[in-house]
């Protein structure tokens, strides 16, 4: 009796329900971004475990919402948990910076003290010698995890800061030269699977 109460007082429909409602909202949108990220590295085991409980989360929300067609407090909190469950996904993706980048830096001055810092950080590099709009140019790539993305543009910004760069995403890399915090264990999944062979 005393539940029935409390599942029908005004605290539970219009306070609890939508704030259940907004957190379950932001979970299945988190879950979801970063499933998505999964799916982009074409991981066939972790993006489906991720996308039945995104599913899941998803149809527990939108059950509430069918039972409650007339409290608009649960659309406000499903619109709303959407809307921060974008912004929490991103966030999280950010700090979980998986996978890899390679940067181009294309540069017409001299770029030895760039290149020799890089390399000093233990990142290999490859230098090309080109010819741009305005005459020679050197042109670096070098391959990075995507959590040494900060580091590596403030090297640039330090020693060559008019250097055009520019940075893509890698799904898979094999073989070459890598700073040694970046070797993972071999039961890591394939895109971590870095090989100090090569140049």
């Amino acid at each position: 009796m005393n539940e029935n109460l409390f599942l029908n007082s005004e605290l539970f429909t219009w306070i609890i329900l939508p704030g259940l409602i907004f957190i379950a909202r932001i979970c299945d949108v988190t879950v979801g971004t970063i499933r998505i990220i999964f799916v982009s590295k074409g991981e066939k085991i972790i993006a489906p475990i991720l996308g039945f409980f995104e599913m899941l989360i998803w149809l527990l929300a939108i059950g509430q919402i069918f039972k409650n067609l007339n409290n608009f407090a649960c659309y406000i909190a499903y619109a709303g948990g959407f809307a921060a469950g974008n912004y929490v996904g991103i966030f999280i993706e950010q700090k979980l910076a998986v996978g890899m980048n390679v940067i181009r830096i294309i540069t017409r001055k001299d770029a030895s003290k760039l290149i020799e810092k890089l390399k000093s950080e233990g990142f290999g590099i490859t230098l090309i010698n080109g010819r741009g709009k305005t005459g020679p140019i050197k042109i670096i790539y070098t391959l990075i995890r995507r959590k040494e993305q900060k580091k590596v543009r403030g090297f640039i910004q330090q020693y060559n800061p008019k250097a055009f760069y520019s940075i893509e995403d890698v799904c898979l890399a094999h073989e070459g030269v890598f700073p040694e915090n970046q070797i993972r264990s071999k039961h890591h999944r394939h895109w971590f699977r870095l090989n100090r062979k090569g140049k």
